[in-house]
């Protein structure tokens, strides 16, 4: 599709929200920001709930597509998750819907598939060995249970209404990994910002499902279904996998916090504060 030239960037005072704040403006876009807190330094921005319909709606009023990134990003009760992410993300479809909006990219994660064993062997793996994007979905947490109804939701709006959606489900996206783990699964901002760029102008997208991370060396999944976006990685995580495995140690294979996608997602996963 062309080039959208304006953008509502929801949850733009989160750390993923932010770090997009600052990249994507380079590509052209301009950006409408939402989130449920004001966002200093941005006196334009709208501040409103995903559970205010009516403010979702003038929110959507005009823009070209949206950047969904709004919703609690860790664990919490279902009650918290049911309207954060899960009616926060169907209001946003339903807006987007109403208004014509032509495509929602949507920040899915990687732990919608994180009771998925993560792959085993050498790095770099083979691609055969990468766990591809249509792996089935397993759920590590009330969290990535609501990444699961959104990618539903993503494809049941392209099938019902034409909405066109990219799903992308995230690795971690820091300025640098701070664990072994996210070394396998590290998006830097650069490429962050390449992939939502990727995903709101490739053609004919439908409902496509994408992991989002770097071209590490030591990825565990398939970046095929991204590349074919148009997504060109230019990072790597190895640069820092000497310091933090040796501050670490390597991932073990026995250990359920270790073994699985998710990490310690399924085990002891971090709770939302709020």
């Amino acid at each position: 599709m062309p080039a959208p030239r304006t953008v509502l960037l929801t949850g733009a005072a989160g750390g993923l929200g932010t770090l997009m704040r600052g990249l994507l403006p380079a590509y052209g876009y301009d950006l409408r920001l939402l989130d449920a807190r004001a966002i200093p330094g941005e006196p334009d921005a709208i501040t409103a709930d995903l559970g205010d319909r009516g403010a979702l709606r003038e929110a959507v009023r005009g823009v070209d597509a949206v950047l969904h990134l709004a919703g609690i990003s860790l664990e919490s009760t279902f009650d918290k998750i049911l309207r954060a992410n899960i009616e926060g993300t169907y209001n946003l479809y339903e807006a987007a819907r109403e208004e014509g909006v032509a495509r929602v990219v949507f920040a899915s994660s990687n732990h919608a598939v994180g009771f998925t064993p993560r792959p085993q062997g050498e790095a770099p793996l083979e691609p055969d060995a990468l766990i591809p994007v249509d792996t089935p979905r397993r759920p590590d947490t009330f969290y990535g249970l609501s990444k699961s109804f959104g990618e539903d939701l993503a494809q049941f709006y392209w099938d019902k209404y034409g909405l066109e959606s990219v799903s992308v489900r995230i690795g971690s996206c820091f300025m640098e990994p701070t664990s072994v783990r996210m070394l396998s699964i590290w998006m830097s901002p650069g490429d962050g910002a390449r992939l939502f760029h990727a995903a709101l102008t490739a053609e004919g997208v439908g409902h496509t499902v994408v992991y989002g991370s770097s071209a590490n060396t030591r990825l565990w999944w398939d970046l095929s279904s991204a590349r074919a976006l148009g997504y060109e990685p230019r990072d790597d995580s190895e640069q820092y996998a000497e310091k933090l495995i040796a501050e670490q140690g390597e991932l073990d294979p026995d250990d359920p916090g270790q073994s699985y996608l998710g990490g310690h997602f399924t085990t002891n996963p971090p709770v939302w504060p709020y």
